[in-house]
């Protein structure tokens, strides 16, 4: 089965509908989104209904969290008082700009979607959250201490465990089993469709392939193809540029960070 992940639109029109393009060359067996879809850009409603007239099993992510509740609060780790005044403006933007429907859409979004897999009479958990099975807007960064990793996944009961929220990818296989009996887990961040923070401007989202040999005793049986597209990015930043959006959020976008 392949299953394509996807993450982090931040209201980039332009980006979703290249996503979109991208997949339906692929043909994934499933495809899921785990969150994000607004703040940041101008097209939040757009954004949402090209994920609801799919029918895509979607979760929450923590800017989707305050924008259904029409909070001034989109749960974000700002580091300086000028990504704070930055993001002040992006999130009262957002809310002014969001209809009532998308909006009740964006409240009843779950926190988390578990998938069970049955396979050579072994079970194989999927969990996908938006920033961690413990709370939305958690960061899960690459270099996390490998016993806090694995603590948390055991505690969730997570095989695999796909997420986003940093616009990091990455792919970490960690043994959890004792010494002779090997459990692989895969802690899996899918990156960021509308705003990568990578260096690399290019949308990014995963093609996760499990087959009917996958199995935790066998690490190279989960694979993770870490897939970029190309998308109009001026088109996006030049709309962030004519709104009264912040025109650092245009220049993240041309640079990817």
């Amino acid at each position: 089965m392949k299953i394509a992940l996807f993450s982090d639109i931040h209201a980039n029109l332009p980006a979703l509908e290249a996503f979109f393009a991208d997949i339906e060359q692929r043909k994934p067996d499933a495809i899921y989104c785990l969150g994000d879809l607004v703040g940041y850009n101008i097209w939040p409603n757009e954004v949402i209904n090209e994920v609801r007239k799919r029918g895509i099993p979607t979760i929450a992510g923590n800017y989707d969290f305050g924008i259904g509740r029409t909070s001034d609060d989109c749960g974000c780790a700002y580091k300086s008082d000028d990504e704070k005044a930055n993001g002040a403006v992006s999130i009262s933007f957002t809310n002014s700009l969001v209809n009532d429907d998308e909006r009740k859409y964006l409240r009843t979004l779950p926190a988390h979607i578990k998938l069970e897999f049955q396979l050579n009479n072994d079970k194989l958990n999927l969990l996908l959250v938006h920033g961690s099975p413990r709370k939305i807007n958690e960061y899960l960064f690459e270099d996390r201490d490998e016993k806090s990793m694995l603590r948390i996944m055991q505690q969730a009961d997570a095989d695999i465990m796909c997420f986003g929220h940093t616009h990091k990818p990455y792919h970490r296989a960690m043994n959890s089993g004792n010494e002779g009996s090997d459990h692989f887990r895969h802690a899996i961040n899918i990156g960021s469709v509308g705003k990568p923070k990578d260096g690399d401007p290019r949308g990014g989202y995963v093609l996760l392939t499990i087959d009917e040999n996958s199995s935790v005793t066998d690490k190279d049986s989960v694979r993770a193809e870490f897939v970029r597209f190309e998308y109009d990015v001026e088109k996006a930043a030049k709309a962030v540029e004519d709104s009264p959006l912040p025109n650092a959020y245009a220049e993240s976008l041309r640079k990817g960070v």
